[in-house]
């Protein structure tokens, strides 16, 4: 059996026979409009940190530098230098 948890939410009068008139509409409860609702909004939220999206032009700059990438800077090659004889240090 799949735990639950119970969410409260004070609202107006006017939201509330907004939501309720929206659920009757789709022929769902209250309650199953505002969870599918909430749930899809999570989703959106969440997927919106998560992917990053790109146009066109910064796709190709991405590809150009994955296959052509740039000459490391000093302090990068000072870092592998770093990193190097850390690793091989007994």
């Amino acid at each position: 059996m799949t735990a639950t948890a119970r969410l409260e939410a004070r609202i107006t009068a006017d939201l509330h026979q907004l939501i309720r008139r929206a659920a009757q509409i789709e022929g769902r409860t209250i309650t199953d409009f505002v969870v599918t609702a909430v749930q899809a909004a999570a989703r959106q939220a969440i997927e919106a940190t998560d992917v990053i999206r790109l146009s066109v032009a910064d796709q190709r700059r991405f590809a150009e530098a994955l296959l052509d990438p740039p000459e490391p800077a000093p302090a990068l090659e000072r870092a592998f230098d770093r990193r190097r004889k850390l690793l091989s240090a007994p």
